[in-house]
């Protein structure tokens, strides 16, 4: 319990937690929207925002960030009009933004031991002013998240049925896309701009191997995700391991037990369900009995050669595409 007592740990469980929150709040709509490989495109590009940072002597976090939303925002107009797919505009932001800083960690002078901080996490390196800044992003993103949630469930589940809706489909994509590059950047001290992904995805696959609704899955991914960033910051700290690593194997082998688990009971509850009856050659199901009304009792005109359709206090007929009703003793034509 020692380990509580010490100032960078309680920053880094802090932001562990804030990030456990965040990450899967963001990555429910990204996996929604089959977008699942976006937060990986991001942290490639917000490298070079630390990059960047490192370069002017600024804090590398807020450096980060501006980077990371101009990158996630060029990324969703090309996607959005149709320039690029998908999978071409991520590709771009994975290529060019780990080329660019690169790059610009070498004009400024750092090695490979700075830039790693960044790229797999550092418990020592949160400091108090990273802290307020993980903070105050981390809230944003919660916020928005749940207070904007049915609109962006519907912008990630049908765009046409938003944009007919008269919700504003593209303004809501960019800010889904910025809030994925907030939260990139939140994630980055503890995970790791190359893990920061799996925090999002792993959390919310996880959840879909127990729960049906969207409300359900949100919750119980980041009830998972804090639970595997809590537990991999401790893990690391006593095994002196690097923490990005030990909280995605946590959270890979919490989905591992998951997808076994969910498998097994719907197998039980497929062996557990009553047999369906047998359904006739060509898989149609089987028709029902036909139920004769005998509140009203009407004769079958025989010059009319068509099915009668009996209806409470009537029966009507096709015929000659009209529809013919009979009333007691006279008949109707509509």
């Amino acid at each position: 319990m020692t380990l509580f007592e010490l100032e960078f740990m309680q920053r880094a469980l802090i932001a562990g937690l804030l990030t456990g929150l965040s990450a899967p709040a963001i990555g429910t709509y990204l996996v929604q929207r089959r977008l699942s490989l976006m937060g990986d495109g991001i942290g490639h590009i917000a490298i070079t925002g630390v990059a960047l940072g490192l370069l002017t002597g600024t804090a590398p976090v807020l450096t980060a960030v501006l980077v990371a939303i101009a990158g996630a925002t060029a990324i969703e107009l090309v996607r959005a009009r149709g320039k690029a797919s998908g999978d071409v505009a991520l590709a771009l932001l994975f290529y060019g933004g780990i080329a660019g800083g690169v790059l610009l960690i070498g004009l400024a002078g750092q090695g490979a031991a700075t830039l790693n901080t960044y790229l797999f996490g550092s418990l020592t390196t949160v400091s108090p002013s990273d802290l307020y800044v993980v903070v105050g992003l981390a809230v944003t993103v919660l916020v928005i998240a749940i207070g904007l949630g049915p609109q962006l469930f519907a912008v990630c589940q049908d765009e046409e049925f938003a944009r007919v809706t008269g919700l504003r489909v593209q303004l809501l994509n960019l800010l889904i896309a910025v809030m994925a590059a907030v939260t990139v950047t939140v994630a980055m001290r503890t995970v790791g701009l190359l893990l920061v992904s799996a925090l999002m995805v792993v959390p919310v696959a996880t959840a879909q191997q127990f729960t049906r609704s969207f409300r359900s899955t949100f919750i119980t991914a980041c009830a998972i995700g804090v639970a595997a960033c809590l537990a991999g910051i401790i893990t690391s700290y006593n095994a002196n391991v690097a923490p990005g690593a030990t909280i995605v194997v946590l959270a890979l082998g919490g989905f591992v037990v998951a997808a076994i688990a969910g498998t097994l009971v719907r197998r039980r509850r497929g062996v557990l369900a009553p047999l369906a009856d047998e359904e006739p050659e060509g898989g149609l199901p089987a028709p029902e009995p036909h139920v004769v009304s005998t509140a009203h009792q009407h004769a079958h005109d025989p010059k009319c050669g068509h099915p009668k359709i009996e209806h409470g206090d009537h029966v009507d007929y096709v015929h000659d595409g009209h529809l013919h009703a009979a009333h007691g003793d006279h008949w109707d034509e509509h």
